[in-house]
């Protein structure tokens, strides 16, 4: 064999394997979305796997009205992004603060809250829950969006840190010898040249916060208040069966923002996640 054969082979089996690959990835997302268009009786009818006999769009209107599907995304949007505008604030504000501010305690601070990212979340359920319990906060939105916060802002300032290492010093330089203060410098300056960073922030702490499951279900109990992960779980209809093609037509409705989110920003968040990591 020559060896434009052999590369020829060798390239057939690697598209061959990126084939299966994209295969294995893409096709529980399709059943999912065939699952949805099914009417109940084809559950019992036909295998699992089969294609639907038609589109029934009313798996979804069942799942957003019957299902409260409309109150659970409310919820978790509500939650989610607010959590994420204080984890933007803050991971931005204290990452400039222990990578281009000079003051003593700076590299106790930046190493104390990448420790938080080896803390086991199951570890903190029980005291967390003690504690909103005694203050009141038990079953309150703002359980959901103090855990979220907390537990986003080390992966986050972790990021935030790792860009700005490879941030230019001569820049803020200029800009204050113009005349720009520390608020001017943020505003102006540095936050603008990090929006790949701070969108590869938004989106991973939304595919997190977005798919919580633990802490939903530990501090919140009120049906008006539950996400759409928990209120997935105690989905059936009024006889207590399962309605499957709600279920999965409400599963397609929870991942449809993070896909939509993920499509449109794929190229940010490769620029962000890498954006530090080489140097010169």
């Amino acid at each position: 064999m020559t060896e434009k054969n052999k590369r020829t082979v060798s390239g057939v089996i690697i598209k061959l394997i990126i084939l299966i690959i994209c295969i294995v990835d893409i096709y529980p997302i399709f059943w999912m979305l065939t699952a949805s268009l099914k009417q109940q009786h084809e559950w019992s009818s036909k295998p699992a796997y089969a294609l639907p006999a038609g589109f029934y769009w009313q798996n979804y209107v069942d799942a957003w009205t019957r299902g409260h599907m409309s109150v659970f995304f409310r919820n978790s949007l509500v939650y989610t992004l607010l959590s994420l505008v204080f984890i933007v604030f803050f991971s931005v504000t204290v990452g400039f603060a222990v990578t281009k501010m000079q003051w003593k305690a700076k590299k106790a601070i930046a190493d104390y809250f990448q420790l938080g990212i080896m803390v086991p979340v199951a570890t903190a359920l029980i005291p967390l829950f003690q504690i909103y319990n005694k203050t009141g906060l038990y079953n309150s939105k703002w359980s959901l969006i103090i855990s979220y916060v907390a537990f986003g802002l080390s992966l986050s300032i972790y990021l935030v840190t790792g860009y700005l290492r490879s941030f230019p010093d001569e820049i803020m330089e200029a800009a204050v010898i113009d005349g720009c203060g520390i608020y001017k410098l943020m505003y102006y300056v540095v936050l603008p040249l990090m929006k790949n960073a701070i969108v590869t922030v938004l989106v991973l702490q939304f595919f997190f916060k977005w798919n919580d499951l633990l802490f939903s279900m530990t501090f919140v109990s009120s049906t008006d208040l539950k996400t759409v992960q928990t209120g997935l779980m105690y989905f059936s209809d009024e006889f207590g069966s399962k309605n499957w093609g709600a279920i999965f037509a409400s599963v397609s409705m929870s991942i449809l923002p993070m896909l939509i989110l993920y499509t449109v920003l794929n190229k940010t968040i490769i620029e962000g996640m890498t954006a530090g990591a080489v140097k010169g």
